[in-house]
């Protein structure tokens, strides 16, 4: 913990801001840990980084967070009004941070422009404001409602020196100044000056159709052995592919080595979150072609004993935990694991299963409720429940040979699929936006989900992971994927003439099935608290949308 008194001069009257910097490090690049907050001895600037600086700037064998803050000291010197504007405008990765200029006054503050790392602000009266990746202790709904998600694709700026004029209002009130990212289409109206520093690097979903004129009658597909005019396909099969495992490259090679004791065989460094749904297999097939082919890949299937559907079962398996926890995603988690087996047989597939008795949710709902503020929804807690159960990874690791023992997960990087669903329409409305209005519709839809990934979950999602000191990383969401998905036809990523299970995420499911995943390839979307079962554990008449 750092506290640095910052001495103002605001309307001639002398007044001190004192702000406390604290911060926990989970140690994930670089040859050793870089302790936190940062700060600098001539200028007194502090940096508090939660983040991975994955393209934009070098940095090397090193520590990101050290190089992110020496490159902000040098451009500082060379543009004292936009160097933090300069910086961050070409960083490609995760983020959320905190930087103090002590000689200008100014507190910098922002997630990237994803929102893939959690950062929430706090007002306490008018002189007070907590900046942090996860609440507080706090205990009423008051409290809870005062926490606020900070939005994600703009920069903020502080004025410490009018700090005392912070309303209640929200974060758009002076003295906070606000820089936006924008899409580079969007720039042509816009004074050069304003736009030139943060710039998306990419532009708006396409809505623009491959085969404009050409109509596909609804065809009977069973499978994708014969899916007609493939080669129509192929450039933009082989380019997804080409960008995803280029994204999971760049989101692993950087991860330390370790090795069990008296073995020289690395232990697992990365680990996914797996249902054996096509998106979380297809990064799967991909990982094992960039690893050394000793090092152990970790699937952890999670799975829930449901009190509500168990009783409604009539305890069909009478003495056996086995039917309780088998579940949809477990049942497609094991044939995606068989299938990963198939396909790289010489990779140690560790297929995790992490069983979680009804008792164990009671033990930690309110501690996993806490970690959700200021999400507060039924599906919050549904999806909260199974996203930080998995990532702790504690349960049985399975053997081919029906064999099981305890386990408890080592990989400290997650890889999980978020952000393929909103790209490649994947979920049940895209299909309702179809029937209701065509391509049109549809490729409205698209365009909404991609612009509000940014105002979704992502930062939920990392409060909950992080709290198990894992890091979670999200192939489909890096800048060259989402480019290359948002300039691509759309009747090259989705196509609802073909049924359920294959015109969503089509471009998605040909690939894994070019990879040799036959199976998974045709597998529908299931949310995860459908396919685990933590939705309606209690009562079949709440909705998701209910507060908890």
């Amino acid at each position: 913990m750092a506290s640095i008194p910052c001495s103002t001069d605001s309307r001639a009257q002398s007044k001190k801001t004192t702000i406390k910097f604290g911060a926990h490090v989970l140690h994930l690049r670089g040859p050793e840990t870089q302790s936190q907050p940062i700060v600098s001895k001539d200028a007194e600037d502090v940096l508090c980084w939660n983040g991975e600086v994955f393209g934009g700037i070098d940095v090397g064998s090193r520590n990101d967070s050290m190089v992110l803050f020496e490159t902000i000291q040098r451009t500082k010197l060379q543009d004292p009004e936009h160097y933090m504007l300069q910086v961050f405008g070409r960083i490609e990765g995760p983020y959320a941070f905190v930087y103090l200029d002590y000689a200008q006054q100014r507190l910098w503050f922002s997630r990237d422009f994803l929102g893939r790392r959690s950062l929430l602000t706090r007002r306490v009266g008018l002189h007070s404001l907590f900046i942090s990746s996860v609440a507080d202790g706090v205990d009423t709904e008051s409290e809870h409602s005062k926490w606020v998600e900070l939005p994600a694709q703009q920069i903020y700026c502080l004025d410490l020196a009018d700090f005392s004029l912070v309303s209640t209002d929200g974060l758009t009130d002076n003295p906070f100044i606000q820089h936006s990212w924008r899409y580079g289409s969007d720039s042509e109206d816009i004074p050069q000056s304003k736009t030139d520093k943060l710039v998306l690097p990419f532009d708006q979903v396409s809505l623009e159709l491959a085969d404009r004129y050409s109509v596909l009658s609804n065809e009977s597909v069973s499978n994708l052995d014969s899916f007609p005019e493939i080669s129509k396909w192929q450039p933009f099969i082989d380019g997804l592919e080409r960008v995803l495992i280029e994204s999971i490259r760049t989101r692993v090679e950087s991860i330390p080595f370790s090795h069990g004791s008296g073995s020289d065989d690395p232990l697992p460094r990365v680990g996914i979150l797996f249902s054996g749904g096509v998106d979380c297999i297809t990064i799967a097939a991909l990982l094992t072609k960039i690893l050394p082919q000793n090092e152990p890949i970790e699937l952890f299937n999670v799975s829930f004993e449901n009190p509500r559907q168990t009783k409604a079962q009539n305890n069909k398996i009478q003495g056996s935990n086995n039917g309780v926890y088998d579940v949809p995603d477990r049942k497609t988690g094991r044939q995606g694991w068989l299938e990963l087996c198939d396909l790289d047989p010489t990779r140690e597939w560790r297929f995790v299963e992490v069983d979680v008795p009804y008792s164990q949710v009671l033990e930690h709902r309110a501690h996993i409720r806490q970690l959700l503020v200021p999400s507060d929804t039924v599906m919050d807690m549904s999806i909260g429940l199974a996203l930080w159960f998995a990532s702790k990874g504690k349960g049985q690791l399975v053997g081919k040979d029906g064999s099981n023992e305890a386990y408890e997960g080592v990989a400290r990087v997650l890889l999980l699929g978020m952000g393929a669903d909103e790209q490649l329409g994947g979920y049940s409305r895209h299909r309702t936006a179809w029937d209701r209005g065509g391509w049109m519709e549809l490729g409205s839809e698209i365009r909404l989900d991609v612009q509000r990934i940014a105002t979704r979950n992502l930062g939920r999602d990392d409060r909950i992971v992080s709290d198990n000191s894992k890091e979670s990383r999200y192939p489909f969401l890096a800048a060259d994927v989402v480019s290359f998905l948002s300039q691509t036809p759309l009747d090259r990523k989705m196509n609802m003439h073909y049924p359920r299970g294959i015109g969503e995420k089509l471009l998605l499911r040909l690939l894994a099935y070019q990879l040799g995943l036959a199976k998974a390839c045709m597998l529908a979307k299931r949310a995860i608290q459908f396919g685990a079962r933590t939705a309606k554990m209690e009562s079949g008449q709440t909705k998701g949308q209910d507060m908890l």
